[in-house]
């Protein structure tokens, strides 16, 4: 029997799981949560979902009671925990997108639910599992460097993606999302966690917000694109970035369907003058940090930094692991392990296909990652999923610790499980 589901969120994260696990054959959605009409009458469409169970919001399916076997939650981020709280209490399995939610004590009380209500819960850090992740990680519990003593690691966000999504987008304003760390960079501080094996004992972190502010607008600059004199020679054009997605089918869906629903010129110009996605960058509402570096030592010495920033392509993860043994730099496709021993310089290939961003399926992790919880469902097993409850929580805490540091000038400490150590407690 397929697992059945319902979609808490329609928009593109939602929609994204959704459509891998109908496309395996071994799931089908019966109910749809989404506040926005033409989203829920498109996606109840696609499904076969009966108007009956296309509810305006996660409140409305959770008042039907227990309609299917899991529940995909994609709402917004700070609309996370009362739906997965609530849907867990009726009984459903999680799929919760990331981040779990804004604060320490919300992601604790959805992962006390799964556990009082024994449902199996996987945290959408979907890098866990591509098939270069796997390889990264084997290579590491291998032994083939030895002991790890140091790593870097690098998120290139890219510049017009910075733009999109954390200057002019949903994700801008730490008070209404989260922290640039939390919204974009968990993925990458989970990640790191997940294949060295260990959480940070001590973290500190530096960033701010550079680039996108009042001060850095060009003189004569609009505050809309469409209207601007100095456009043309703007980095951060919107009016050129979604001209060109609109005469590129594969980006309808991302970035443009952010924006815009009706993919003509028409529909287009009238959102970028109305709407969030043709303001100049200048101008905008965000706080959320451009460029961000994490320094972290762990329990056996070893030291790790990472570095977050919006001034560069849009591509997959840099990363290098240093060893007593051995080397390795990753790609987020190729790993290049370098043997001390031996002095063998070799390159290995995951042949992973798709690209870096939510719209590529990030590297295959998407579609791994619903199958994984697929397999977790109808088995009831939910060692089949690595980002359950507590590794995610734990890793959330690493995040949050970062911040901390950073907003505090501070070097904080943590314990095994990733909570604060006081002052006093040290």
């Amino acid at each position: 029997m397929p697992v059945t589901l319902a979609l808490a969120g329609a928009g593109l994260r939602g929609l994204t799981y959704a459509r891998h696990a109908v496309a395996t054959g071994r799931a089908r959605v019966v109910a749809i949560a989404e506040p926005d009409p033409h989203r829920r009458e498109s996606a109840a469409a696609e499904f076969g979902v009966a108007p009956v169970h296309a509810y305006p919001g996660w409140a409305e399916l959770a008042a039907a009671g227990r309609l299917a076997d899991a529940a995909v939650v994609a709402t917004q981020d700070r609309m996370h925990r009362d739906p997965a709280v609530r849907l867990a209490d009726l009984g459903y399995h999680l799929l919760l997108e990331k981040p779990m939610a804004p604060t320490e004590e919300e992601a604790s009380a959805i992962a006390a639910a799964a556990t009082r209500n024994g449902v199996i819960l996987a945290v959408c850090h979907v890098l866990r599992y591509t098939a270069y992740t796997r390889m990264v990680k084997g290579l590491l519990d291998d032994g083939r460097i030895g002991r790890l003593v140091s790593f870097d690691h690098l998120e290139p966000v890219g510049w017009w993606h910075q733009a999109h999504s954390f200057v002019r987008g949903n994700w801008r304003h730490a008070g209404t999302s989260g922290p640039m760390l939390l919204t974009k960079s968990c993925h990458d501080l989970d990640w790191l966690v997940y294949v060295t094996g260990q959480l940070p004992s001590r973290i500190s972190s530096f960033g701010s917000l550079t680039h996108f502010r009042a001060s850095e607008r060009p003189e004569g600059a609009a505050g809309r694109c469409l209207d601007c004199a100095v456009e043309p020679a703007c980095p951060y054009s919107a009016k050129r970035r979604y001209f060109a997605a609109l005469a590129d089918p594969d980006e309808h869906f991302w970035p443009l369907g952010a924006i815009t629903s009706e993919y003509t010129a028409e529909a287009l110009t009238e959102a970028l003058r109305t709407g969030p996605y043709g303001r100049c960058v200048y101008a905008c509402d965000n706080d959320v940090v451009d460029h961000q570096v994490v320094a972290m030592e762990f329990p056996g010495g070893a030291t790790g930094s990472f570095t977050m920033s919006a001034f560069t392509p849009m591509e997959q993860r840099r990363t290098r692991l240093m060893g007593t043994h051995g080397y390795l730099e990753g790609d987020g496709r190729t790993v290049r392990h370098v043997d001390f021993v031996t002095g063998e310089d070799r390159r290995h290939d995951s042949a992973v296909a798709g690209g870096p961003s939510a719209a590529d399926g990030h590297g295959g992790g998407d579609e791994a990652l619903t199958g994984a919880f697929l397999d977790a469902v109808a088995a009831g097993d939910p060692a089949l999923i690595t980002s359950g409850a507590a590794q995610s929580l734990a890793t959330h805490r690493v995040v949050w610790a970062a911040e901390r540091a950073r907003e505090g000038g501070e070097v904080v400490h943590l314990r095994p499980d990733g909570t604060v150590v006081t002052p006093a407690g040290r």
